[in-house]
C-alpha cells in the first residue's frame, strides 16, 4: 500500500490572490509606470513595493481575495550588542 507524501504545509490547490486582485495591482503598476500614482498623502509613488502594497490594499477594500497582512515585527530597544562593556 502506497503512502502519501506530505506537502510540507503547502496548499495544493486554489488561488492565493483572486483574479480581481491581480487586475488591481496591474492597474496600479501601470499608473506608477506613467508617473500618475499618488500615495495617501498625495506624493508621487516611486517605489515598486509601495505600488504593489497600494494595489493589494485597494483589492482588500473592494472585497477581493487577498491574504492577510503580515504583522510588523517588534524591535527591541537596547539590544545587548549595542551596549558597551565596561572593563
Amino acid at each position: 500500500m502506497a503512502t502519501k507524501k506530505s506537502s510540507g504545509g503547502r496548499r495544493t490547490g486554489g488561488r492565493k490572490y483572486s483574479k480581481g486582485a491581480s487586475k488591481k495591482v496591474e492597474k496600479v503598476m501601470r499608473e506608477k509606470k506613467r508617473g500618475t500614482l499618488k500615495s495617501g498623502s498625495g506624493k508621487k509613488v516611486t517605489s515598486r513595493k509601495q505600488a504593489i502594497a497600494i494595489g493589494l490594499s485597494e483589492a482588500r477594500k473592494a472585497g477581493e481575495k487577498v491574504p492577510k497582512k503580515k504583522a510588523a515585527s517588534k524591535k527591541t530597544k537596547g539590544s545587548s550588542r549595542s551596549k558597551k562593556r565596561s572593563s
